[in-house]
């Protein structure tokens, strides 16, 4: 990589990086990520929903003991940057230069998919940088055919598994190595069985833990294929895609997929079929949009070799038409992170959504972390005036019970800041951390519309407080409501026992 090549890079990762600070800057949390924090406060080799290295990670941001939106996006922000500098490097192994990068870097920027996908503290942004790590000593081992590549492969992929269990996808399409006689024939000779056996190694102790709990996330897919997964439409699913990647990233696109099984890219064969086994894999399980992010980041530079090598050899002043073009998708930044404070998202970027408000609702915003630094502040001063007007007796041994994960775990990581108790839930890997014994005389419930849902478990029931969201997607978030639960008709133990088959509902 040239100087000139490394200042490219340079600045489009300052550029990535003020994208999200100032996104920090404007959000609160997004529902995930507050049952993604608390992971951190009970590490195991498993979660219900996710492998556990995001549980690691969480553990040293916790470390800070801050509620800060900045800290809990810092591994995201670094794998951001990553995500920059592996892509350059994908690039230049594939005969790009300082052109190619240019172009490659300009449609991430530019790409809502990748604004928010890589914001967050998701698994997700750890499943691309993975991705890409990946697909980088990929391209290394099929160039080179040399051992160590074999080995850095597998130890990345193991993490990567370890991260999101997607890695399956990835992991068949470089079955793509043995339908070739070079890579086949290197595969035997550096015996790569024994990166098998190593990589399953590394992966067992998650494997372990998944099959003494039951394996909750094969639960956890049924429940997501039932309610999601089987309603999506192909044409949908690929019309957001292309638009999330920014029409305009088109032009380069559209020439990496030609370019991927051009003449030129012959002896890329390999890393071209791993594309293609890989999304054909991921496209027959019927996966969302934003699954396919990865390998988008993976087929881009392909694109930028292609514009480099055939266009812009011969005709070199097209960089700068060609970089103006693709400079006016940062309209389209906005819609993928919240860039403006919300106030100025709805007079400005949310009416172009074209968004249908749901009944009873005002403005049906994506994205809740665009609202949630201004709403969840109002209902966890309620819930600590609620809690307060206990008698002393009830208030000192109260919990707080959030029907969904994401309410247990904003109580949880603000719960300093407004002296409540500790809350639990039986939604999701919640359901693993609900403490034994008794159940409180009183305890606080907290949930949307949740209809009789409180009165199955306690004696007495009272609705307290009753928050309405203008914001919110689904008529389900509108409102959600406070309720003083008395008189508990069973234990912890017995409560664990009544949700032990409806943990994802």
């Amino acid at each position: 990589m040239n100087n000139q090549t490394k200042l490219i890079l340079f600045a489009f990762c300052i550029i990535k990086l003020a994208l999200h600070l100032i996104a920090d800057s404007n959000s609160g949390f997004q529902g995930d990520e507050f049952l993604h924090i608390e992971t951190g406060n009970h590490l195991a080799f498993g979660f219900m929903e996710f492998p556990p290295f995001i549980g690691v990670l969480a553990f040293f941001q916790n470390l800070f003991q801050s509620e800060s939106v900045f800290i809990h996006h810092l591994f995201p922000h670094i794998s951001a940057i990553l995500i920059l500098i592996f892509v350059s490097k994908i690039t230049i192994e594939l005969g790009g230069k300082t052109k190619a990068v240019f172009l490659v870097l300009m449609c991430i920027i530019i790409a809502p998919a990748f604004g928010r996908s890589q914001q967050l503290f998701q698994p997700v942004v750890f499943s691309q940088l993975f991705w890409v790590v990946n697909f980088y000593l990929l391209t290394k081992y099929v160039k080179h055919l040399d051992k160590k590549y074999l080995w850095y492969l597998t130890i990345t992929t193991a993490l990567a598994f370890l991260s999101k269990y997607d890695a399956v996808f990835f992991m068949f399409g470089v079955s793509s190595l043995l339908f070739f006689k070079a890579t086949r024939n290197s595969l035997l000779k550096h015996r790569f069985w024994l990166n098998v056996i190593a990589f399953l190694a590394l992966i067992s102790p998650n494997i372990i833990w998944q099959a003494v709990n039951d394996f909750p996330v094969l639960k956890m897919f049924t429940r997501l294929y039932e309610t999601q997964l089987e309603r999506q439409e192909t044409r949908e699913v690929l019309q957001g895609f292309f638009m999330a990647l920014n029409p305009l990233a088109l032009l380069i696109t559209i020439p990496a997929i030609f370019s991927m099984f051009h003449y030129s890219m012959k002896f890329y064969r390999p890393l071209s079929l791993s594309i293609l086994l890989s999304a054909m894999f991921l496209a027959s399980s019927q996966g969302k949009g934003y699954y396919f992010y990865p390998i988008a980041l993976t087929v881009l530079p392909f694109g930028g070799v292609f514009w480099e090598r055939y266009i812009l050899s011969k005709r070199k002043w097209l960089i700068y038409p060609t970089g103006v073009i693709l400079s006016v998708g940062v309209f389209l930044i906005p819609f993928g992170m919240p860039v403006f404070p919300l106030d100025s998202y709805l007079k400005y970027d949310y009416p172009y959504e074209n968004r249908k408000v749901i009944e009873g609702g005002q403005f049906n915003v994506r994205f809740e972390e665009r609202y949630s630094k201004d709403y969840w502040p109002v209902i966890l001063k309620e819930l600590k005036n609620v809690h307060d007007s206990l008698p002393d007796e009830e208030r000192n041994k109260t919990m707080i019970w959030g029907k969904h994960y994401a309410q247990a775990g904003a109580v949880n990581l603000f719960k300093e800041r407004y002296d409540l108790p500790v809350a639990f839930s039986l939604h999701g890997s919640f359901y693993n951390w609900v403490p034994k014994g008794n159940m409180p005389e009183t305890t606080i419930g907290l949930g949307y519309n949740v209809g009789s849902f409180f009165k199955e478990y306690f004696d007495e029931v009272e609705k307290v407080r009753t928050f309405y969201n203008p914001y919110a997607e689904t008529k389900e978030e509108q409102h959600q409501h406070i309720y003083i639960c008395k008189k508990p008709k069973q234990t912890f133990d017995g409560l664990k026992t009544l949700f032990e088959k409806r943990i994802f509902e």
